[in-house]
């Protein structure tokens, strides 16, 4: 089975066994929906848990779940990463992709000249999200990701076709 980040459990809260979560996923509403199974990974052991409560509290998900009865038992979670199963992704609208989905594929400018290859979706407060293409002999370089400068992703080819102005490169 494949797994999926969606966050990390940075602390507990209350005595009720919540995990506090610092979320990476904008499904939270549908990830942690009462009766759901995510993964706790701890110590290189993947643990299902299934979702008793969920809600948000400045900034982070409160999420309680049937097998962790009090704090004393959600206490060893901290600091573990949570993950869902690859097959419970949520499917996107046409158009977007995961970051995932984004990271290998080849860039190449508007007149087919590879540029380097997406190592990594790097997100920004509030701005675009940037990608990092590693090139070769040269710097990484990052590309915002907008319709301005990001004209095609094609996954059948694993390509990303960029419209590149001075200075981009």
């Amino acid at each position: 089975m494949a797994y999926i980040e969606i966050g990390k459990a940075v602390n507990t809260h209350g005595l009720k066994g919540e995990l506090k979560i610092e979320s990476w996923s904008d499904f939270d509403e549908i990830r942690y929906t009462p009766g759901n199974t995510v993964w706790l990974e701890k110590d290189g052991d993947m643990n299902a848990v299934t979702v008793k409560s969920f809600r948000v509290h400045k900034g982070y998900s409160l999420v309680a779940f049937e097998e962790l009865k009090d704090i004393n038992e959600a206490e060893p979670y901290k600091n573990c990463i949570v993950y869902v199963d690859e097959n419970d992704r949520q499917e996107l609208p046409e158009g977007e992709y995961y970051f995932d989905e984004l990271t290998g594929m080849e860039v190449k400018d508007e007149e087919g000249t590879l540029v380097g290859e997406v190592i990594s979706v790097e997100e920004t407060n509030g701005a675009q999200d940037n990608l990092r293409v590693k090139r070769a002999g040269k710097p990484d370089a990052l590309i915002p990701n907008i319709p301005a400068f990001v004209k095609d992703v094609n996954p059948e080819e694993n390509t990303i076709t960029i419209h590149v102005i001075e200075g981009l490169l």
